[in-house]
């Protein structure tokens, strides 16, 4: 096989891509191209919540320790949030206790955060603890949060609205 004639471009972008994973690593993100990894960092820098290590648990915290679930959503590809694959009360419990962090981006380009707290997705928590007692106690793969409703009910907190403008 031979190299594509972009593999140039790519070698000489490279320096840059490691000075990104390098900064990466210094806010706790392993690797920019797992999980959203780069977008994970952009997010907590401009919120300046802090990575919580490990998959299990919440995912942030801010400097008077509050966690924080966050989501992102690419509106190129998708108009709702994941939630989680294996969805049941013990996790829909852990949701109840932390406010979330819904973050919006058009392909690489962060458009929007909002945050909405728990009271605010109650009615998801409800619905799908309902179905999961329905379906005789089985997971729920993935349900989803619209990003309609998160722009209808959450607070706009970037870009950061100029006092009075709403």
């Amino acid at each position: 096989m031979k190299q594509h004639p972009d593999k140039n471009k790519l070698d000489e972008l490279f320096p840059c891509i490691r000075e990104y994973q390098e900064l990466a690593l210094k806010h706790g993100i392993q690797d920019i191209f797992q999980d959203n990894g780069g977008k994970l960092l952009q997010v907590i820098l401009t919120t300046s919540l802090k990575v919580l290590p490990g998959r299990e648990g919440n995912d942030a915290i801010d400097e008077f320790g509050n966690e924080y679930e966050l989501k992102s959503v690419n509106i190129l590809l998708t108009k709702s949030f994941s939630t989680h694959h294996h969805l049941n009360p013990t996790i829909i419990r852990k949701y109840r206790e932390v406010n979330w962090v819904f973050s919006v981006y058009e392909g690489i380009e962060l458009k929007e955060i909002y945050v909405l707290i728990p009271k605010q997705l109650e009615p998801f928590y409800q619905k799908w603890e309902n179905k999961w007692y329905k379906e005789g106690n089985k997971d729920i793969n993935n349900p989803k949060i619209p990003l309609s409703y998160v722009r209808k009910n959450g607070y706009l907190i970037f870009p950061i609205r100029e006092p009075g403008n709403n």
